[in-house]
């Protein structure tokens, strides 16, 4: 008897499998469906702990501040409560760097995104030079190098502690500092940018790849995460400090299987990663076993009917199994498709209502503007109004204050020709006056030459 198999049904688990987008890791994952902090729970991120010293980070409706802008010296962490159980993922970042003007490359602070054993307990709020021992994956965003910016990726399988071999490498002491431990690397200037930017790792059964902004920055096929590890996020900044903010951290998973969460980190790197984790290079991530079924054997076993009935009824049985472990992942699947479903939809009605109340704001601020601008028109018009009458006043006063001007001038004319004729004196009387003065002058001295003669004369 041919044991009884349902390839029909895979096939078709698989294509509603991939039908489906592939879905978010809600429980740990934030920023990709609306609100970070519920309203219920203002100042909180659901399935995440928040960190900080000496202050706490801020938590907003479309981000959190993990550094402000002032003051300095803040170290703050966000840290997933679950961990990761996919050994195949990609975890998506959107991040946004403000900060002053500096001069060269400096930077002020840096930014890691973690997938470590142990999360929070193991790292905390340090940064990738004050971290002690952990196992696991840092990712670091800083201004290190000459290309005003860097994104780095550090391995550790427990053995290392960076904070020792960063005290070394400020006292340049012999051996290798942290900056040699990185395994890949790539330029990016992150600062002041007035946008997100948005940081992709993605890890698949045979590469591990890291794109910034659309771009690959590094891909190696020498490392391997396994799963039961959590993702965090930590930033730290001196006394000038830039503020790092993250808008998602949002993780999704086209696998159903859970991985090995006992398993080790495997990489090997270009840049020879230290000797003790090359013992590792060999290991590979074994997936579940599949469900086990029933052995062929041969009809020659069976030669009674109650062998025959009992195979029959084994075989019936291992096939209702079957049948209900595909019943239970289409529902699961289903389940996750309606929550995934319910989530875009109130993610779309946020949105909708956002744009809704942008646009009526923009459209109040319009209509204002119009209502301002009419006014505007309406006053130049009348004052064009006013100034057309008054320019009209002013041409007619002018034309007859020229009117009046020219009559009186003109009559002026001629009554100071008749008055100055009237007013001058005549001839006659200006000769009689000088003949009159001449006569006076000639009789005075007559009789003045008559009196000196007939005076006594007087003798010496």
């Amino acid at each position: 008897m041919r044991p009884w198999r349902v390839p029909a049904a895979l096939a078709a688990l698989l294509v509603a499998h991939d039908c489906h987008a592939t879905p978010v890791m809600n429980e740990i994952s934030f920023g990709h469906a609306g609100r970070l902090s519920p309203v219920e729970s203002p100042g909180k991120i659901p399935h995440f702990s928040i960190y900080g010293h000496p202050q706490l980070p801020e938590v907003l409706s479309n981000k959190i501040i993990l550094t402000p802008i002032a003051p300095g010296n803040q170290h703050s962490a966000i840290w997933a409560d679950v961990p990761l159980e996919r050994t195949s993922w990609t975890t998506d970042v959107e991040f946004r760097t403000n900060g002053p003007e500096r001069t060269g490359h400096e930077g002020g602070g840096s930014l890691a995104l973690w997938l470590v054993r142990d999360g929070a307990p193991a790292v905390a709020t340090n940064s990738i030079y004050t971290v002690g021992r952990f196992e696991g994956l840092a990712l670091v965003i800083d201004a290190h190098g000459p290309s005003g910016g860097m994104i780095r990726g550090f391995l550790n399988d427990g053995t290392q502690h960076y904070a020792a071999l960063s005290q070394q490498q400020a006292q340049q002491q012999p051996g290798e500092g942290v900056d040699k431990l990185a395994f890949g690397h790539c330029p990016h200037a992150y600062r002041n940018l007035g946008r997100p930017s948005h940081l992709r790792l993605r890890q698949t059964h045979n590469s591990f790849r890291v794109d910034i902004d659309g771009q690959l920055c590094f891909e190696t096929d020498k490392v391997s995460l396994p799963a039961g590890y959590h993702f965090g996020m930590t930033a730290a900044t001196p006394d000038s400090p830039d503020s790092f903010e993250v808008f998602e951290l949002s993780v999704t998973s086209d696998s159903m299987v859970s991985g090995n969460t006992g398993g080790k980190i495997e990489y090997a790197t270009l840049h020879d990663q230290p000797k003790q984790h090359q013992d590792q290079q060999g290991q590979t991530q074994h997936a579940p076993p599949k469900p086990a079924g029933m052995a062929d054997e041969s009809a020659d076993k069976f030669t009674t009917s109650q062998t025959q009935f009992t195979d029959l009824h084994n075989r019936l049985q291992s096939a209702t199994h079957q049948i209900q472990a595909i019943y239970d992942t289409v529902k699961q699947l289903e389940q996750s498709g309606a929550q995934r479903s319910t989530e875009l939809r109130q993610a779309e009605e946020q949105r909708f209502a956002d744009l809704r109340k942008t646009f009526d704001s923009l459209s109040n601020r319009i209509l204002a503007v119009i209502e301002g601008e009419t006014d505007r028109l309406e006053r130049v018009k009348r004052l064009e109004a006013e100034v057309r009458g008054m320019r009209s006043d002013i041409n007619n006063k002018l034309s007859s204050h020229h009117d009046s001007l020219q009559s009186y001038l003109g009559h002026h004319h001629a009554s100071l020709a008749e008055a100055v004729t009237s007013s001058m004196p005549s001839h006659g009387l200006l000769i009689a006056v000088v003949a009159g003065s001449q006569l006076i002058l000639v009789v005075a001295y007559i009789v003045y030459k008559r009196r000196r003669a007939n005076s006594p004369k007087k003798f010496l």
